[in-house]
């Protein structure tokens, strides 16, 4: 995508995972499918203990070299979610934009109750994730899957786990409608649509997250375990 839609993006996601973050106290953090670490040398830099994982050894390297450049203290380690090699639980579990790539439903299944199983007694998890309030295929392909909200719930229900919370992250609709389109077109033609997308899309996100969450095409979800113990 064109540098300017992932600026976008990166936007909503940090005002969105901002006040979380800055709620942690000084934390053992788990950040699952940390890619090149923008989240996980972020939180180090807090003052976190964080170790980020994913399952692309080359995104593991990558991550290693830029937080080693950047003095970020963390860890990089490459696991899969549903069957993690740690003997250890975290105070928090970070993921942006990780499960909504895992397309089988018991795979998904796992990867939840591993989490759940990883999570300190006390600790919270912070999920971004596409969560649209109704089911939808129409940005769906071979690797991502918007879940409804519901879907999504019921899936943390039957780990163990419990909303804490859950708010908006994009409100538009905008990109939504135009994002199936982006591909069939020619490039000359996309690239100047999307932008014009973009820009009438961020103001609209911008101010109104706070009451956006039924249009809302991703969703932030804090999740306790239920009963507020590890069971």
């Amino acid at each position: 995508m064109p540098a300017f839609y992932n600026w976008h993006i990166h936007l909503l996601q940090r005002r969105a995972l901002e006040p979380w973050f800055r709620r942690m106290p000084r934390s053992t953090v788990l950040e699952i499918g940390c890619g090149v670490g923008r989240w996980t040398r972020r939180l180090a830099r807090a003052g976190h203990d964080v170790l980020g994982l994913d399952l692309s050894s080359l995104m593991v390297q990558e991550a290693s070299r830029r937080g080693r450049a950047d003095g970020a203290r963390c860890r990089f380690l490459v696991a899969d979610i549903a069957d993690l090699p740690l003997r250890r639980r975290f105070d928090r579990i970070v993921g942006v934009t990780v499960l909504q790539h895992v397309l089988d439903a018991d795979r998904f299944s796992a990867c939840l109750r591993s989490l759940a199983d990883h999570l300190a007694d006390d600790g919270l998890m912070v999920l971004l994730e596409a969560a649209p309030r109704r089911s939808t295929g129409r940005c769906n392909s071979d690797v991502f899957v918007a879940r409804s909200e519901r879907e999504w719930t019921d899936a943390f229900a039957a780990a163990g786990l419990a909303c804490a919370a859950i708010e908006a992250v994009d409100p538009a609709p905008f990109k939504i409608w135009f994002l199936p389109w982006y591909k069939r077109l020619p490039r000359w033609v996309a690239v100047p649509l999307l932008l014009l997308v973009t820009a009438a899309t961020l103001p609209i996100d911008l101010l109104t997250a706070r009451w956006g969450r039924a249009t809302s095409w991703h969703k932030v979800f804090v999740l306790a375990h239920a009963g507020g113990r590890r069971r």
